[in-house]
């Protein structure tokens, strides 16, 4: 498709974006509402929407190449998966179950079960395709180096007396001598017969004929079966054509114009990325000594006012609280001094108050919020997305919406939009040097002035409010700073901790949609999770939140995730295929894996240390556990007392509480 088409689909997708909004975000907040099924029908509403919208967003990322439209629709698209993952923990948190049936909001919308899948942004591979690369040619290199570099192990040798070795050579040559005596004895038998052998009769070829024919017959006719069962199967609609198993001319064609839009996003990008540095260092020659001078002209009139009103020179604004960007506020010099005085004022009577003060209030606030609690009914909870997603609209609204672009046709960068963006960062930087200057000026005045009076001069600086000294956080002690990330690597990889995720995806873990889940609930019977269910599940909590770094941020977090089921359903599949889809690392801390490595406390935590340290270097970042169940036996069997599988349970929320963008998968098999 061409960029015009995929600029329509980003307006259609800002337009139900924005209705969304509306929705969300009325100018007079809703009523509570005390149904909990109407309110879960909202929420289950909204979340489809979102889906859809997150759909199409993720389809114009992946193929606009505009270098400032991508950067705008990330941000949206980044704000409406977090939106779907906080409108996901809200349906959680109402129905008390991981999984949600929405059959009657799917027929409303006209929508299929197909549209409720979570798209996987490709984005989180390709944006860092060449980091992954690197990173896998390092894991391979290292996996070589370990296959070449491993000894085999040595052969046990027995010793052996002369009479043993006697005895095993003659029973060898007496089974030699054996098998040459049956190889001569059968040929011997063959020749017999075939001088006895005597021409056949009109019967014997008779028969032979009929049996040729019975066994070419039923060739042909099962032949004949097979091709009636593939056209019936074909015909129903249960098995595809052959000549449609191939791709056709049209899909080769639409997947070489999508390598042809990736490599141009490439190529737009990094054009982009010299435009801005050239346009930077372009501004900061040309309006640099303006702005300084502009900005010192005012910051003197403003002395100038102030003196004039108040009598005196003000005192500077701190760089804390914004330094000059204060002076350039609208406001007069007066109500300027008086809101910095009302602020030290303030800061000098921020004490605290009275343990029966604090009770007092507690009690008065606590008795207000059990009343609201009894007038509220369901509220929708806080979103740290909606304000960032409003932003975003607000950008395509008044810049992208209404903008003529009939005259870039190979959708380059914007120059004045770069302008634009730069100048308030070098407004920023020559401010930071102004404000030195100023205050030193500033000094000078007050010194001036105070002479000429014949008055002490009085020094502005204001005394630093001094840090609380508090217990500061004991940091961990790295036990392995003499060593590099890469030997690290190797020596994680050598004891098979690192491991290299198979090749699969999430769309490889098939199965359909559960579609009696809501006639099920009605009957007050919990309908059994579908393949579907696990697979968006899945995307929801451990795909989004290690893909995108402002997700993972904002986003209701989710610690670790527990994979019950029997063996063979699929589980360490889909721990793969979430390393895959997302490019993270994957550490194996099973208890058969970790058994007889590292041995002793200090060794655990060593080991521990390793993986913490390569997993919070190279994000993102998987530990699984295989068989975590067995860290929790209350009697270790017999047969497993050498594996130690109790040996990670007081370190196990240590394991869990991964930090940056990490993630931890538990297997536990219920057999």
């Amino acid at each position: 498709m061409s960029q015009r088409t995929y600029n329509q689909l980003w307006t259609d997708a800002q337009l139900e974006l924005g209705r969304l909004l509306t929705e969300e975000l009325p100018t007079v907040p809703p009523r509570p509402e005390k149904d909990r099924v109407v309110f879960f029908q909202r929420l289950a509403m909204l979340y489809v929407r979102y889906i859809q919208i997150f759909r199409q967003l993720e389809k114009v990322y992946d193929q606009v190449v505009h270098p400032q439209k991508r950067r705008v629709i990330r941000a949206i698209l980044d704000g409406v998966m977090g939106r779907v993952l906080e409108l996901k923990n809200e349906m959680v948190e109402k129905e008390f179950s991981e999984y949600h049936y929405m059959d009657d909001v799917l027929h409303d919308l006209k929508l299929t079960p197909v549209d409720l899948e979570i798209p996987i942004p490709r984005y989180f591979i390709s944006d860092r395709s060449k980091e992954f690369q690197e990173r896998k040619t390092m894991l391979t290199d290292i996996l070589k180096l370990v296959e070449v570099t491993e000894s085999p192990e040595p052969l046990m040798t027995k010793g052996m007396s002369h009479e043993e070795a006697i005895k095993i050579l003659q029973v060898v040559e007496r089974a030699r001598q054996g098998r040459l005596r049956a190889k001569l004895n059968e040929e011997s038998r063959n020749m017999n017969r075939m001088y006895k052998t005597k021409d056949p009769g009109t019967a014997a070829i008779e028969l032979a004929t009929v049996c040729i024919q019975k066994v070419w017959r039923g060739y042909i006719q099962r032949k004949r079966a097979k091709i009636a069962r593939d056209e019936e199967m074909i015909f129903l609609g249960m098995a595809m054509d052959p000549k449609y198993q191939l791709p056709c001319p049209a899909e080769i064609t639409a997947q070489t114009s999508e390598a042809c839009t990736r490599s141009k996003q490439v190529e737009h990008n990094e054009d982009y990325q010299k435009s801005v540095v050239a346009v930077t260092n372009q501004l900061r020659d040309v309006e640099g000594h303006d702005m300084s001078k502009t900005m010192k002209d005012q910051i003197r009139q403003w002395f100038i006012e102030c003196r004039d009103a108040t009598g005196s020179f003000p005192d500077y604004p701190d760089e804390e609280d914004g330094g000059s960007a204060l002076i350039f506020a609208e406001k007069n010099p007066q109500q300027l001094m008086e809101e910095i005085a009302a602020k030290e004022e303030e800061d000098s009577n921020n004490k605290p108050k009275g343990k029966e003060e604090k009770k007092e209030k507690g009690k008065k606030d606590k008795g207000k919020d059990d009343e609201e609690e009894e007038e509220a009914g369901l509220k929708m909870l806080p979103s740290a997305f909606l304000s960032d997603l409003e932003v975003g609209n607000k950008t395509f609204v008044d810049f992208w919406q209404t903008r003529n672009e009939s005259r870039n046709f190979n959708q380059r960068h914007e120059v004045e939009l770069i302008k634009e963006e730069n100048r308030k960062v070098i407004e920023a930087e020559i401010r930071v040097q102004v404000d030195e200057q100023m205050r030193q000026e500033l000094a000078e005045w007050k010194l001036a002035v105070d002479k000429d009076k014949g008055g002490k001069t009085k020094g502005n600086a204001k005394k630093k409010k001094g840090s609380k000294s508090g217990k500061k956080k004991k940091k961990d002690k790295d036990l392995t700073a003499d060593r590099t990330l890469e030997y690290l690597c190797q020596e994680l990889v050598e004891q098979g901790l690192l491991k290299q995720a198979n090749n699969v995806r999430l769309q490889d873990y098939m199965g359909d949609y559960s579609y009696l889940g809501t006639t099920l609930r009605q009957s007050d019977i919990e309908p059994m999770p579908s393949l579907s269910d696990v697979r968006q599940v899945l995307s929801l909590y451990a795909i989004l939140p290690l893909g995108s770094q402002v997700v993972h941020e904002k986003a209701p977090l989710i610690k670790a995730i527990l994979l019950a089921g029997p063996a063979g359903v699929g589980k360490k599949m889909l721990v793969h295929a979430i390393c895959q889809e997302t490019g993270a690392n994957l550490f194996d801390l099973s208890p058969l894996n970790t058994a007889g490595k590292y041995p002793g406390k200090s060794g655990l935590a060593m080991m521990l240390h390793m993986v913490f340290k390569v997993a919070r270097l190279m994000q993102p970042s998987v530990i699984w556990i295989e068989d975590a169940e067995k860290m929790f036996y209350k009697k270790v069997p017999k047969e497993e007392k050498e594996l130690d599988p109790k040996r990670l349970k007081k370190r196990l929320a240590q394991v869990s509480q991964v930090d940056q963008r990490g993630g931890s998968c538990s297997d536990c098999r219920n057999h």
